[in-house]
């Protein structure tokens, strides 16, 4: 989701909810502690040159149990960080800590904003050597096919 999307479903919203993949709730006394620009500037396995960049924002959750961000608080956040920072309708990418410090995309759901994890892959798996996938298929459904031998074609 992009910053802009972000903040249109910010405006709608009463409360400010995370849900995370497992779907329980960071719980609602979190803190937004960053909001800024990541860029990443790096060279894949296959020697392409590359660039990424985005609206990071990390969740913290203190021990002040009162503490509530709302929604119009957190538009207040992104505006200071988009001023200074150039204005960029970037992806948003949300970093929150459970066993380790996850990375995440969000969409959302009802009234819900769900964190949707980032996955790791090869940028250039054609100059890794890594075989691509083979489609599967049912063989039930193969003999429906002109270039399928059936008994009796003549093909065998």
């Amino acid at each position: 989701m992009k910053t802009s999307e972000f903040k249109k479903n910010l405006q709608k919203l009463s409360a400010l909810n995370f849900m995370q993949p497992n779907g329980s709730f960071v719980p609602r006394h979190f803190h937004i502690t960053e909001a800024g620009i990541r860029s990443k500037h790096f060279v894949d396995c296959g020697g392409t040159l590359r660039s990424e960049k985005l609206m990071g924002l990390q969740i913290w959750v203190a021990k002040d149990f009162e503490h509530r961000l709302e929604p119009a608080k957190l538009l207040k956040i992104l505006d200071i960080a988009e001023s200074n920072f150039g204005n960029e309708d970037l992806e948003i990418e949300i970093e929150y800590q459970t066993e380790t410090i996850g990375r995440y995309a969000i969409e959302l759901k009802g009234e819900n904003f769900v964190l949707i994890p980032k996955q790791t892959d090869c940028l250039a798996a054609d100059h890794c050597g890594i075989p691509q996938e083979k489609q599967k298929l049912k063989l039930s459904e193969l003999g429906n096919s002109t270039s399928c031998c059936t008994p009796g074609s003549g093909c065998c």
